[in-house]
This record gives structure tokens, sequence and C-alpha cells, in this order.
């Protein structure tokens, strides 16, 4: 498990990260989301390795990461700028990557880039941003490292490149011992992979959580109750975060257990009622709201 315990990092007086402390859980996808500058990318770093924080302490099982490169060997960190030497080819960069990762295994690397279409002779700086990013994803997964951290390395990806490559993390996370860590300012990128979900703000991380117990707080379901009166006590007995209606079909996101909210609604005698799966910004909406923040204004 890595933990970081009161973690402040400035980069010439300036505040990037300040007071960060969370533990991320092995064998889970761990999401970091943030808008550009809230410190995701030198949270990363931090972690890696790579930077060493002012103040606090990383560690991974109790040791600390920075300058021990027996621990170190377990991360690799991939950069949301994809880099590479001048003229390199896919094929030189896995002969690269060979050399620097004891566990990077060339049968699936050669594998994957054939399952991708990507061409092992081929120039690297020929290649799109989107193909780039693939690349740097295969040879991350490659690697056979316990820790993958991406830094908005979905982005770019199409969305049927971006499915493929959550594909191969969930295969990875099945076969072996393996933990990515997913930096984005894209909901969307997180929605449908990450088991937890940290928010970053400003160098502040203002939560950090699995969603299966933030979704087991909140409940979002549809009804038609054919009395408007009933339909008026309901929503002033949950606690309602939003709702909307159309026609006479009531949506709504209430806080509370599904069986309690469940239990409210069938209680106003309704022809309809449904509960329906939510959204991960729905879920911070109702995070956020208890801190004061507008999920909107964080992560545009």
């Amino acid at each position: 498990m890595i933990e970081l315990k009161q973690v402040t990092k400035s980069f010439q007086n300036i505040p990037a990260l300040e007071q960060i402390t969370a533990s991320i859980q092995e064998g889970l996808i761990f999401g970091l989301l943030g808008s550009n500058g809230a410190g995701k990318s030198t949270l990363l770093r931090l972690v890696s390795g790579v930077l060493k924080p002012d103040c606090g302490t990383i560690t991974l099982d109790g040791s600390p990461i920075f300058e021990n490169p027996p621990v170190k060997e377990q991360f690799c960190f991939l950069s949301d700028t994809v880099t590479y030497f001048p003229n390199a080819t896919p094929a030189s960069m896995g002969r690269y990557y060979a050399l620097l990762y004891p566990s990077f295994c060339q049968n699936t690397f050669h594998r994957l880039l054939k399952k991708f279409g990507i061409a092992e002779n081929q120039k690297l700086q020929t290649f799109s941003k989107g193909r780039k990013k693939q690349f740097s994803l295969l040879l991350g997964l490659c690697t056979g490292t316990k820790y993958l951290l991406c830094d908005e390395t979905f982005d770019g990806l199409d969305p049927v490149a971006r499915q493929a490559v959550k594909s191969l993390f969930a295969a990875e996370l099945l076969k072996r011992d393996f933990t990515p860590i997913i930096a984005s300012h894209n909901l969307r990128e997180l929605e449908d992979i990450c088991d937890c979900v940290g928010l970053l703000h400003r160098g502040k991380l203002l939560f950090a959580s699995d969603l299966d117990t933030m979704k087991c707080s909140l409940c979002k379901m549809q009804c038609v109750i054919p009395d408007p009166a009933a339909e008026e006590q309901l929503l002033s007995e949950l606690s309602v975060l939003q709702y909307e209606k159309t026609g006479s079909l009531l949506t709504m996101t209430a806080r509370g257990s599904r069986t309690d909210i469940l239990e409210a609604v069938h209680q106003k005698n309704p022809l309809f009622a449904e509960v329906l799966p939510l959204s991960l910004e729905e879920i911070f909406i109702s995070e956020m709201e208890v801190t004061g923040y507008d999920i909107k204004d964080l992560i545009q």
C-alpha cells in the first residue's frame, strides 16, 4: 500500500501540493481527478520517486520511495508528454525498456504492437498524438511493474483505443499484482474504470474514497407519483441533491440508502419506480456539496 502523510511540495516558493494525506490500496485502479494546474503531475512524480517532498513522507509498504532503488523499480511513470530518443522506433524503445525493467515482457510487447496495428520499425516522430499515447501505455503495461502511474495518458485516445486499453488494464489486474494510478482532468476518462477516486484542487486533496462506499450513500431513481401533494411531500422528506420533472416522470438523486429511499417512494403509491445507475459526476456533486465546492468549477 502507498501511504502519503502530510506531503508538501513547492517550486521556487510557489506551493504545488499542501499537506496531502492519503492511502492507495493494492489491486485497485485509483483515479486522480483535477483541473490543469491542480498538482496531479507533481503528485505522481512524488509517488514514483522522481521528486522528493519538501515535507511529509511517502512510503510503499512502510519503506520510503525516494532514493530507494529496490522500491522505485516497482513503479513505472508515464508522463503526459511521450518522450523517446531521436529516430526511435517501437522496436528500439522496447529494447531500451527491457534494459531498465527486468520484468519487461518482449513477447507480450510484440503481441500488443501487432494487436494495435503499430509498426515496429516506424519512427515514433511520425506517429500522431493518439498513436504515441497508445504506444506509451503498451510500453508501460509490458514493464511488469507493480504500479503504473499514468499522467493524462488516456488524453488523445479515440473511444475504440481507450476501451481497448481499459480492457488490457482489467486483464492485468486479473493475472498479476497490479495497481494503476490514472490522473486526468476529465471525469469521463475515469467513469467506468476506477475503483477509487481522489480529487485535487489547487494543491489540496479535497477527498479520496472508493466509489462503492460513496455509491452506498446515494440513490438515483425515477418514478411517477400521480398525487402532486404526495410527490411534494416526498421531495421534502428526502435529502434531495437534485431533481427534474419531465411530464409526469420525476428523476431525482437523494442522499441515503437505496432501501430507505425506495421505501419512501413506495409509500407514495407510485405508478412506476426504478433505480438508475449513478454517474461519477453525480457522486462528486454530492461529495463537493458537503465542502461547499461546485464540481464544475473544479474540473473545467
